[in-house]
């Protein structure tokens, strides 16, 4: 997996010892020898991981590392802190300035190309996800707020084979508002992990004699549990399962004795990840659902109509209707363009009513709606044509004390498999000007002209 690194150190040969480890695994190297540059190559150069040494000069790693995650452009680079500092309360102010892990001097490389390999997999999901929701916020869509900082109100599952570790580790947790359930064994933590979606999960790789990296790993393959934060409790001579777990999946991890500060921040910023890649998918989401929907009526709009009609005409075939409202334009010359989209709108609600769930309702263009229907029979297109030309018809639709009568006309088409939409349409679009030649608000069927 190859990747842009920033490494930054004051110490020239540390910078060239790590710049040579890194380019032997195929890694991109930048150097960088102060804060002040390091925060410049960040923005410029847009690494993937930064290693950043702690004690340099002028600017030290913490504060390189919390003006790093207070810029847009550098907020979601993964940090990781080098030192010779071996003091736990160090890790723990360099986690809460921001870094994704801590690691001492010397540095271990096995250690470190494992967690470069978990850091790389998460950035590059977050990675993929931003780009699309930065698209779809080029085309004008609001971003919505960041998450909150806070991680109250999260919930996190512990599985430990020690009682007495779990309530010492849910008593910490909660400190920060962590509400967590505690799990035992394997078969009591599925069972909890069916029912409930947690934020994070603490894992023992003692659990069931030994078994949390089986554990850790079956989170992996499924996919409600693929995205679960994993914070790994280890003991110190549980190195290489630790280094395992990273290459299985798992996120983090802490050695025992825990400490409660360094639990707490390395949960904090799990979390808090969880919760930002959360948004960006759901934003992604909401993006796409805006692209195929039309912003006026909350329809599907013409472009989601079409791709869904080629769809249906490679394999079934496909019944339309196409439905124009009658005298629209002296709606708008005589109430006003206001007035005139709370009609568009009371004939998509009353359109959107009538319709069963498998039939697609869209506004097609101005004021035409297009429904497709599931079925080919030209019996039941009519049957349906009728009732909805009698759902708009039958009420006036209200507006600021007026009482508009609207009516609808409307071309019934069917088109066997193989046959294109813009024929299809064609046939449809036909029968509604003759509908609307016959006098409008009426079903005419292409039956006719029907393709075969």
């Amino acid at each position: 997996m190859s990747a842009r690194i920033l490494v930054v150190d004051d110490i020239a040969t540390n910078l060239h010892l790590l710049e040579a480890r890194l380019r032997a695994e195929y890694y991109e190297v930048a150097l960088a020898n102060s804060g002040f540059l390091a925060l410049r190559l960040a923005e410029e150069w847009n690494p993937d991981v930064i290693l950043l040494d702690v004690m340099m000069p002028g600017m030290d790693g913490y504060e390189v590392c919390r003006r790093l995650k207070a810029r847009p452009g550098t907020a979601h680079i993964p940090v990781v802190m080098i030192t010779a500092l071996v003091d736990q309360m160090e890790r723990v102010r360099g986690l809460e300035a921001g870094a994704d892990d801590f690691l001492s001097k010397p540095v271990d490389h096995a250690t470190l190309f494992a967690r470069l390999r978990a850091l790389l997999r998460t950035k590059q999901v977050l990675d993929a996800f931003r780009i699309r929701s930065e698209t779809a916020e080029d085309l004008g869509l609001q971003r919505p707020d960041e998450p909150p900082v806070s991680v109250s109100g999260a919930k996190a599952l512990i599985a430990t084979e020690d009682r007495d570790e779990a309530r010492h580790l849910e008593e910490v947790l909660g400190a920060d508002g962590i509400v967590s359930v505690i799990a035992t064994d394997t078969g009591v933590a599925w069972e909890w992990l069916i029912g409930t979606d947690f934020d994070l999960a603490v894992l023992s790789l003692s659990l069931d004699a030994g078994e949390g990296l089986r554990f850790a790993s079956r989170l992996r393959a499924q996919g409600a549990t693929r995205d679960l934060p994993v914070l790994l409790i280890a003991n110190p001579d549980q190195r290489n399962q630790v280094l395992r777990g990273f290459d299985l999946g798992a996120n983090d991890h802490v050695l025992r004795p825990v400490g409660p500060n360094e639990l707490r921040a390395r949960a904090r910023n799990q979390i808090r990840r969880k919760r930002y890649q959360d948004q960006v998918r759901a934003d992604l989401q909401r993006s796409l659902e805006m692209a195929v929907t039309d912003s006026l009526t909350g329809l599907r709009n013409r472009r989601y109509a079409n791709r869904h009609l080629e769809s249906l005409l490679r394999t079934n075939g496909a019944t339309v209707l196409l439905l124009d409202v009658d005298h629209f334009k002296l709606v708008n010359d005589t109430y006003g363009h206001a007035c005139g989209d709370v009609v568009l709108r009371a004939v998509a609600d009353r359109l959107r009513q009538h319709v069963r769930a498998v039939d697609v309702v869209a506004r097609y263009g101005g004021e035409e709606f297009l429904v497709i229907l599931s079925d080919n029979s030209q019996t039941d297109a009519q049957m349906v044509g009728e009732r909805l030309r009698q759902a708009i018809c039958g009420s006036p639709v209200l507006n600021t004390g007026q009482a508009l009568t609207v009516t609808v006309s409307i071309g019934c088409a069917t088109a066997t498999p193989g046959n294109s939409v813009e024929a299809l349409l064609g046939l449809a679009d036909a029968a509604l000007y003759r509908a609307k030649a016959a006098g409008r608000n009426r079903l005419v069927m292409a039956a006719d002209d029907a393709l075969a």
